[in-house]
């Protein structure tokens, strides 16, 4: 047999390692205050390592006003007090490492807080040498009742215009994101020096292993910040990307950082990076180990899909086909090149995968959930858990819209309100919309027991910072599925030994290829590593459906399969049933 070897050659830690997200708020309340804390996190640092991950990534854990839940930090070197203090952070870096595991820490460069000392110079005067650190304009004129108008169109991405109005200086600062979370300027030389410095040279000294790097892409304006086109004729604002995404210097300045991570690291350690690029053709470039800009990326191709791109919280429908493509779009890049690839389904800015891609019914959560970490474990690159998923979490059910916490939902519910009114068909639709894509489905506090009110995450005394989500009165919890062998929990920690045991194939496989790929109910594919052959067939729905092994294969072998009695003769699978196999 011909030996096909590997075209990414060199492995590495991060590679191989499953890497598991943090939300510091969510996580565990130490202190009884309501909200986690880097001490809660120390604490379950021992059930991280028995679920099998090999890193762990937390969300912003700086000091901030918390308009945007710690995405908006006023000191990059300082930990927000709520969350404990610097100590705290030191202790869980070293606490991950004695168990072996590595650090990783969210990099939010984009934007900063208008509490940042360098914004509260910025906006000082306008002839402040910080001035340039951001993006001011003067208004393009007045409107009939003299209020100012914004230097051009683009949209926030939490809606309403991506400008706030400043009145000591009376001109308007660029902020993508909320009102008060101003975006940095990148073409300022001094300005990315002290980025580097502030944001990543501290945290390289006190030894974390890598970043994730939030908003990635959206460093490299278009030069004059001009209008966008009318993308969407019913919003008098239109979305920022055209002028904000993958700019002309966005490869220029990720090779910069890069530069800088390996001059600063001199014990050796690889640090690794992973950045947020959303959408668009780069990732190859990005990611292409001989052009030392990013380790990873994370697109957004497959957790975008049944949403508008011209409104988050507008749900359009999709095929099983159209998602199984767009889940290739995560790793196909990596075949032959010297780049790498992303495996996920949530993170802090997703609702939770078996309400979208599963079945969250009591009678099939569990299975689909199953499925699902089978799924992930099988595809080729870095893969991701966000926590309370190897839970088999569910979104939150039948909440009123004074429950959620998010600002892009509180901003965008005001907003088509006040424009539609609150019984409008355009606020029923949205309210559709965060049932099923809001934030905060991934957002509410892990549950650790079934013990009410606050399921272990804080004292029973203590009122949560946000509401928890009831499915852990049903067994969706820590405690109950630790002792329940037949739970998602268990299931997910099978799957992350395996993934370790048969690394070639499953980490780093190679060739991969949809089998049946217009068949709407079962997602079947083979990837391959030398002479081994991977092959999965997993059924996406709540009927029995056939499948056939690849064509020309003469045997096989099961790895693993999310049911607990398989017929290995039987080519019929279960609902919601997944098996993976070598076959020859």
């Amino acid at each position: 047999m011909t030996i096909i070897e590997h075209p990414e050659t060199k492995p590495e830690w991060w590679k191989e390692a499953t890497i598991y997200q943090i939300y510091p708020a969510s996580f565990k309340d130490s202190n009884n205050d309501g909200w986690g804390d880097l001490k809660g996190i120390t604490s379950k640092l021992g059930y991280l390592k028995k679920l099998g991950v090999d890193a762990i990534w937390v969300c912003p854990f700086y000091d901030s006003p918390q308009q945007d839940m710690g995405y908006d930090i006023s000191n990059y070197e300082k930990v927000w007090p709520t969350y404990g203090t610097n100590e705290d952070c030191f202790e869980l870096i070293n606490k991950t490492h004695e168990l072996g595991m590595k650090f990783i820490t969210d990099l939010v460069i984009n934007h900063c807080s208008t509490e940042h000392e360098w914004f509260k110079e910025s906006r000082s005067s306008k002839t402040n040498p910080k001035r340039d650190w951001f993006f001011w304009r003067p208004p393009k004129g007045y409107d009939s009742e003299g209020r100012p108008i914004p230097p051009n169109n683009w949209r926030s991405f939490f809606g309403g215009s991506a400008w706030s109005f400043d009145n000591e200086t009376n001109e308007f600062f660029l902020r993508l994101f909320a009102s008060e979370q101003p975006d940095l300027n990148w073409d300022n030389d001094d300005c990315r020096k002290a980025i580097y410095e502030s944001a990543v040279g501290y945290w390289l000294d006190q030894g974390v292993d890598g970043f994730r790097i939030d908003t990635a892409g959206l460093y490299s304006k278009r030069p004059g910040l001009p209008d966008s086109p009318i993308f969407n004729d019913q919003n008098e604002f239109q979305h920022p990307n055209w002028g904000s995404h993958n700019g002309a210097r966005i490869h220029e300045f990720h090779q910069e950082l890069r530069r800088f991570i390996d001059d600063r690291v001199k014990d050796g350690r690889e640090i690794m990076t992973v950045g947020e690029v959303a959408h668009g053709n780069d990732n190859a470039l990005y990611t292409s180990a001989a052009r030392r800009e990013m380790s990873e990326v994370f697109g957004f191709a497959h957790v975008d899909i049944g949403s508008s791109p011209h409104f988050r919280y507008e749900t359009v429908p999709f095929t099983l086909k159209e998602f199984k493509q767009a889940v290739a779009e995560s790793f196909e890049f990596v075949n032959g090149t010297d780049t790498w690839s992303t495996i996920y389904l949530e993170n802090h800015d997703q609702p939770r995968s078996i309400t979208r891609f599963g079945s969250d019914s009591p009678k099939y959560r569990n299975l689909s959930g199953k499925l699902l970490a089978l799924f992930q474990g099988s595809l080729t690159g870095t893969l991701y858990v966000y926590q309370g998923q190897e839970l088999g979490q569910i979104n939150l059910k039948d909440w009123p819209i004074e429950k959620f916490e998010d600002v892009d939902v509180r901003t965008n519910y005001e907003i088509i309100s006040k424009k539609y009114g609150k019984e409008s068909e355009q606020i029923k639709s949205f309210l559709r919309g965060i049932d099923l894509l809001s934030r905060d489905h991934s957002r509410s506090p892990m549950p650790w027991s079934s013990e009410s009110p606050n399921a272990g995450f804080c004292g029973a005394e203590t009122e949560p910072w946000f509401f928890l989500n009831e499915s852990y009165e049903q067994g969706i919890n820590a405690a109950d599925e630790e002792s329940n062998p037949d739970s998602v929990l268990h299931f997910w920690r099978k799957v992350l030994a395996t993934r370790k045991k048969h690394k070639n194939v499953m980490v780093y496989g190679y060739d991969f290829e949809y089998i049946d790929l217009d068949n709407d109910k079962l997602i079947s594919f083979t990837k391959k590593f030398e002479d081994k052959k991977l092959f999965a067939a997993l059924n996406f729905s709540d009927e029995e459906i056939k499948f056939n092994l690849p064509e020309g294969a003469l045997s096989s072998t099961l790895i693993l399969g999310n049911y607990d009695e398989i017929d290995q003769s039987s080519r019929v699978l279960q609902p919601w049933e997944g098996r993976l196999y070598y076959v020859d």
